[in-house]
């Protein structure tokens, strides 16, 4: 299956496609007037290699029985209580894939022609089954190199031609550490959470002058605050961690509201739907979901333990609620979700009820500026010649780039 059709709504792609090599991909419109001035890429990465015909899944034709020959004991039955959600087309026609029975949250994006998947897409110059590898030369953009020191958003960013320095929280990166793909941006805020980032150590009061405090007192946070006067690079660096630290502090940041998933990736991405809802000048956020290495133990989809049916719920459940919460505050037709992971798994299951790694996989993109309810790019099938030559893996037809190269060329203006 191959299209060309623009899977961003639009026709001024092209220099995204010479950037990588390829034909243009385009799935989406140029940015227009919205609640923001501006769009935010959201780049979401599912650590540990998805298995991708596990939430994408053949549902007719030979693919389908090869898929079964594969995976007699770990295929997503094609029908049933516990049978693939049917993709189909607006026209009504069929795709021949159906997604996981649990990412009905998925499934309805996709109906409301909100999210588009990319076939067989990762890193096609360099083949690798190193989770640490694969996520680096994502992460940094440079497949087969690491030596570079900056990584792909932050690179976006000093490109981009509508940043002027006036935002407030330009990039956010929601994690415990600096997401490699910011490396190198003085710009961007990583945290964990809104309220674990503050000076919050010793005595509560202590902490900052609150109501009720003496006249005059000055706490850790004023004080602090006042040393970093002068221009050496400790002293500057120490105004953009106080610059930072009073950005978030002045948030109405809340808990997820009714009806939210409760799980820490959902509140991760509350919080970067407040941080987009809140003007602050968001242009990147990226964020991880990990656990999806499953040598073994994988589960398909029914009332026993199947892990790959919970880890699937939790991100179809969040990536819904996130699309619902900014298309309720007109935020959605700016936003773009890319989701991807370092590699995919391979076809045939092994003999631990899991899969090991493989290479190519599908990539999802969703977002009110989406042309969805589609697929992209090129999918070879997984007739066992086909895949002989790629060690039997899905082998990969879209450079990865490509799909990212193209929402900073339409969505994004660089």
């Amino acid at each position: 299956m191959t299209t060309r059709r623009d899977f961003l709504k639009g026709t001024c792609a092209t220099a995204a496609a010479t950037a990588v090599g390829g034909p243009s991909l385009l799935f989406a419109a140029p940015a227009f007037a919205a609640a923001n001035g501006h769009d935010t890429v959201v780049h979401l990465f599912l650590r540990g290699g998805l298995d991708g015909l596990n939430l994408v899944v053949p549902i007719d034709g030979a693919d389908r029985t090869f898929y079964e020959q594969a995976r007699p004991n770990l295929a997503i039955a094609a029908t049933g209580s516990y049978g693939a959600l049917p993709l189909t087309l607006a026209s009504g026609g069929g795709t021949g894939f159906g997604l996981h029975p649990s990412a009905t949250g998925l499934r309805d994006l996709w109906v409301a022609g909100r999210l588009g998947i990319v076939h067989a897409c990762g890193l096609l110059t360099s083949v690798t089954r190193s989770h640490f590898d694969a996520q680096l030369y994502i992460d940094l953009g440079t497949p087969g190199a690491q030596g570079i020191g900056s990584g792909w958003i932050a690179r976006a960013m000093n490109t981009q031609p509508n940043l002027n320095g006036s935002e407030q929280l330009p990039a956010l990166g929601v994690g415990a550490r600096q997401p490699a793909g910011l490396l190198s941006s003085v710009q961007a805020l990583t945290m964990a959470s809104p309220s674990d980032f503050a000076l919050n150590a010793g005595a509560w009061s202590w902490q900052m002058a609150r109501s009720g405090a003496p006249t005059g007192f000055r706490g850790v946070n004023e004080t602090l605050a006042s040393l970093w006067t002068g221009t050496s690079a400790l002293e500057l660096g120490g105004q953009r961690a106080d610059r930072a630290l009073q950005v978030i502090a002045k948030q109405s940041y809340s808990a997820v509201p009714a009806g939210w998933p409760t799980t820490t990736f959902a509140q991760q991405l509350w919080t970067i739907a407040q941080s987009i809802q809140f003007g602050l000048g968001l242009h990147y956020a990226t964020l991880d979901l990990g656990g999806w290495d499953t040598h073994d133990g994988q589960g398909t989809a029914g009332s026993g333990y199947h892990y790959y049916q919970n880890k699937i719920a939790e991100l179809s459940q969040g990536l819904s609620a996130f699309y619902a919460a900014l298309d309720a505050s007109g935020h959605a037709g700016r936003v773009t979700v890319v989701v991807q992971s370092e590699f995919g798994r391979r076809v045939r299951a092994n003999a631990n009820g899991g899969t090991d790694h493989g290479y190519g996989n599908p990539v999802l993109v969703l977002g009110g500026a989406v042309n969805g309810r589609r697929f992209y790019g090129s999918w070879s099938g997984l007739d066992p010649e086909i895949l002989s030559p790629h060690f039997g893996d899905v082998p990969v037809t879209t450079d990865h780039r490509q799909v990212l190269a193209e929402l900073l060329v339409k969505r994004m203006g660089n």
